[in-house]
């Protein structure tokens, strides 16, 4: 397919968002049970994604496992022509990307901090209330595209729940979507059959092939203003940023720093 064949295309696996994903009060996605059952759901969407772009022509897929710690998935239930980027402590998000990339993937995203979002929260439930570029909420979605963008690589399809939906509408509107499930509030909703993804994701992923030499890689104007609202006071107390002066950000209140940032890179 033409814009596909012979291209690298990256998926990005995180597990809040895929079918029947709602974690455990208190504790997300903690609980044993439905984190061994997100993780082998993640693999079955990822898959899907993956078996699509091969049939599409692809030459090469890499299946990133991005949720928490790196080291989620069961690697050998996925498919076996993709490489896996897996682990944590490499300081950047899409380790080893660049230009060679046509697109990517998300998998199993979730909506930043909204009312009756499921799982809701950027990068860390514990540790933010929201995280502003440009005075603007922004979540992983936009942060981690962003890293994408400035090599060049577009985001082609996005799966996840309704809530994370309606945020990408925003920024991505030409991208392809897949709701997963509808959120009811933070460890309920209403989802899809797990399976029935699956196989929707395939069917997204042939169109996002077809829409692929269209779409523009999403870029955020650099230096720009971060403000970060943490969830306790010795968070605030401690930010590490760093301004492009050097300087550390500045004291909002108690619980928020702000400053303005010389490049997206510097957030990791």
């Amino acid at each position: 397919m033409k814009g596909v064949e012979g291209k690298k295309f990256y998926i990005s696996v995180d597990l809040e968002g895929v079918a029947c994903a709602v974690g455990f009060p208190g504790q997300g996605l903690g609980n044993e049970r439905q984190l061994t059952f997100a993780s082998q759901q993640g693999v079955r969407e990822a898959n899907a994604a993956a078996t699509a772009l091969f049939d599409n022509g692809a030459e090469e897929v890499w299946v990133w496992d991005c949720h928490s710690s790196g080291v989620n998935l069961d690697y050998t239930a996925i498919d076996k022509r993709c490489k896996i980027v897996l682990g944590s402590g490499s300081g950047t998000r899409f380790p080893m990307i660049d230009e060679s990339f046509g697109g990517i993937i998300l998998i199993g995203y979730h909506a930043y901090d909204s009312l009756n979002s499921t799982l809701s929260h950027v990068y860390s439930s514990v540790t933010y209330q929201y995280m502003k570029i440009n005075d603007v909420k922004v979540g992983e979605l936009e942060i981690d595209l962003a890293f994408a963008g400035k090599k060049g690589v577009p985001l082609m399809l996005l799966a996840g729940d309704d809530a994370l939906i309606g945020q990408a509408n925003t920024n991505f509107p030409e991208a392809v979507f897949v709701e997963t499930k509808k959120s009811l509030g933070w460890n309920t909703a209403l989802s899809k059959h797990p399976l029935a993804v699956a196989d929707e994701i395939y069917d997204a992923t042939i169109q996002a092939c077809e829409k692929l030499p269209t779409l523009k890689p999403f870029t955020i104007p650099e230096p720009f203003t971060l403000e970060c609202r943490y969830k306790r006071i010795e968070n605030a107390q401690t930010c590490g940023y760093r301004d492009q002066n050097g300087e550390r950000f500045e004291i909002v209140d108690e619980y928020t720093r702000k400053g303005v940032m010389r490049s997206i890179e510097r957030l990791f």
